[in-house]
């Protein structure tokens, strides 16, 4: 039965924070943020950066620690201002990390970073790179947009995970998920194996395979959640090994394989639609989803069991039905949220990159 009211907001969160970033250089449309070990990571998208705090704020703005993809904190140009090498950065956004090793997703330089150690300088260089042959290449599946992907190419990369051993990344452009056994150690190395292709090859699609993966998570039990943005829906394995070979057991926000349907065609959201949906996190027995386009993120209780099922709660809006930037006003609000694109939660700890507000929320929750 679909849900129309929302429980209230304080019986998800205890209280919430605003953070900026650093009060002479904030924060431009972030789209990536990640939380571990009490560290704070930003991918400062529009300013081509990621920050690091090592402790979490607790006030509006404060200094980072550490930036990446810039020699400087305040620096903000394309591949820092110069060509691509390891330590530039363009359009950064999916992070990882847990606490020693940092996987970066360089999105418009169609290569993921990875750092082996923390870094501990600013601009410090990545270890490696995959998607490209050497640090000095940033061409979409390395030969150009023409040339057809591989088990070594990337093209527009958006989303990374790893569980400490083994590595996934959102390949978006080439529309596919990439898997390595182990997190690599040096450059260029080639995949394990593939999502939603039946070959590193291929380029084309069904509309039962993610049309635009922009992220992808793997859950506490096994499962596995792909963001499928051009279709408006969240693709659920229940074991993330059958999705080689196996359509998505559950779709979120859709009732079918091909639906498309933008709010399922519905001029309002509802619990159980999504528009323009950029990111997943499992918590506890449960799923958020950042509907990014609706300027939500929301809330299952428990995995979907079937497809279309409604959220048992939202946050960002009053009500299910509403789907404005920032509560039908203007002004942003500490409770509101315009285009959320990534959520991650460490302990009860919620952080996510308010994208269209400039600023990261941090959301204290109750359970």
């Amino acid at each position: 039965m679909e849900q129309s009211e929302p429980i209230a907001l304080e019986k998800l969160v205890t209280h919430t924070q605003i953070f900026k970033g650093a009060k002479d250089s904030p924060l431009l449309a972030p789209r990536g943020v990640f939380l571990v070990k009490n560290k704070l990571f930003v991918a400062d998208t529009a300013q081509n950066r990621l920050f690091i705090w090592n402790e979490l704020p607790n006030q509006e703005f404060q200094n980072p620690d550490l930036v990446l993809g810039q020699m400087a904190k305040a620096g903000t140009g394309r591949n820092a201002s110069g060509k691509v090498s390891a330590s530039s950065l363009f359009y950064p956004s999916g992070i990882w990390s847990d606490g020693e090793k940092l996987i970066l997703a360089d999105a418009w330089n169609h290569r993921v970073l990875i750092w082996l150690k923390m870094p501990t300088k600013d601009g410090q260089a990545a270890d490696v790179v995959l998607g490209q042959p050497n640090f000095q290449n940033n061409e979409p599946n390395v030969e150009g947009i023409s040339h057809p992907p591989s088990a070594q190419s990337l093209n527009w990369p958006y989303g990374v995970f790893s569980d400490g051993k083994q590595l996934w990344i959102a390949d978006t452009g080439n529309r596919r998920v990439l898997y390595f056994e182990n997190i690599p150690d040096h450059n260029f190395v080639a995949a394990s194996n593939v999502i939603g292709k039946p070959n590193f090859q291929e380029r084309d699609y069904e509309n039962t395979d993610a049309i635009w993966p922009y992220s992808v998570k793997i859950g506490p039990g096994g499962e596995m959640a792909i963001t499928d943005t051009q279709y408006y829906r969240v693709l659920l394995w229940k074991d993330w090994k059958t999705a080689f070979d196996q359509k998505a057991d559950v779709i979120i926000g859709q009732g079918s394989f091909e639906a498309n349907g933008q709010n399922q065609f519905g001029w309002f959201p509802k619990a159980n639609t999504l528009n323009w949906c950029y990111d997943t996190c499992f918590y506890q027995k449960g799923l958020w989803v950042a509907d990014t386009g609706s300027s939500r993120i929301l809330w299952f209780e428990e995995l979907p069991a079937h497809h279309n099922a409604s959220a048992d709660n939202v946050l960002g809006q009053d009500n299910f039905t509403t789907g404005s930037e920032n509560k039908n006003t203007i002004w942003s609000t500490e409770g509101s949220l315009y285009w959320p694109f990534q959520v991650c939660i460490e302990g009860s700890t919620m952080v996510a990159a308010d994208t269209g507000n400039h600023r990261i929320v941090i959301n204290h929750l109750k359970f």
